[in-house]
């Protein structure tokens, strides 16, 4: 991104935040407004698609301390700016600011610099890391030697599976194919840098970085919890009270088989050790949910034969504590 961009867009109010959000919070509101304007969501919808690119772009400068300092520098600057030569109207303010920063007093710099010209960037750009810095004058590159390539912000979405073992996706960035790997365990909203893929230095140095947020489809079946996967499994009424041996399927495909106590309650989770998310920060376990269902329709039969069954359970209201606790709270 050029220097001038900075100038000219307010990242903190793109994203609604303060200037001293901190870096947790700035997340969180990333993710909520990429969501709500991201492509797949609003598909066909121009406005939100452009919506989401300055979002993105907003983050990936403000998300990063060191690209967030030097936007605050330079918006601290002010807009509309110009260079002049020694003794002309407007020297003064901005041009002791730089002359003192190479070591030159007051009357002895001879920049140039208009808004949005050439030299405006290279100009900020060797103070800054984003420019040439005086390249037509003999190739100087400013200290510390050639310039960084500018990060890039960019977005992909993929399924459950993909973000559970992890994949290498092919995406286009300015034009050029770019080979990405998505690590196994990446979450909804995550962001990945991808070093040395954003763009190319302006005079021979490292390029920049790729900064890539990952959008997750939902599993019909599943859902993450950390790096374990929970799915919710019905049981009859029957097997809960009676006990029984159930088959619960897995992320792969294949089914495990689990065993019901007699007397399990609707909400009790059974978990199978190892089925769940695979990182190189550990294995998570699949979490199967008992989800007690009752019947919609019963035919004469099994009314009565249920209403017999009722009359030989202990006289006891399940909900007499519940009540209770509710009361003396109330009290």
């Amino acid at each position: 991104m050029a220097s001038q961009d900075w100038f000219d867009k307010d990242f903190y109010k793109v994203l609604g935040v303060s200037k001293d959000v901190s870096q947790a919070e700035l997340k969180k509101v990333y993710r909520k407004l990429a969501r709500q304007y991201h492509p797949d969501s609003n598909p066909g919808d121009a406005k939100a698609e452009a919506r989401f690119k300055e979002i993105s772009e907003a983050y990936s400068v403000l998300s990063d301390d060191e690209q967030r300092k030097e936007y605050d520098q330079i918006r601290a600057m002010g807009s509309g700016a110009r260079f002049t030569a020694p003794g002309s109207a407007g020297s003064g303010g901005f041009e002791d600011v730089f002359g003192s920063m190479f070591g030159q007093g007051r009357g002895q710099t001879t920049y140039t610099f208009q808004q949005g010209g050439g030299q405006y960037d290279d100009l900020l750009g060797g103070l800054f890391g984003g420019g040439r810095f005086g390249q037509s004058s003999g190739g100087f590159r400013g200290h510390g030697g050639p310039t960084r390539g500018q990060d890039v912000a960019a977005s992909t979405t993929i399924d459950f599976q993909t973000a559970v073992t992890g994949e290498t996706v092919h995406l286009t960035v300015d034009g050029e194919t770019v080979r990405v790997r998505i690590p196994a365990g990446v979450t909804d909203g995550q962001r990945i840098r991808v070093p040395r893929k954003g763009r190319p230095s302006p005079d021979g140095g490292e390029r920049g970085d790729l900064y890539l947020t990952v959008t997750v489809r939902k599993h019909p079946v599943f859902e993450r919890d950390g790096l374990n996967l929970r799915v919710n499994v019905p049981v009859t009424f029957t097997e809960a009270t009676l006990g029984a041996t159930i088959e619960v399927p897995t992320l792969t495909g294949e089914t495990v088989r689990l065993k019901v106590a007699p007397g399990t309650p609707s909400g009790r989770v059974l978990r199978v050790k190892g089925r769940g998310v695979a990182t190189k920060k550990g294995t998570g376990d699949l979490l199967a949910v008992v989800q007690v269902v009752v019947p919609t329709h019963l035919g004469k039969a099994s009314e009565e034969a249920l209403r017999a069954f009722e009359e030989t359970l202990p006289k006891e209201n399940p909900r007499a504590d519940l009540l209770a606790k509710a009361r003396a709270a109330a009290r």
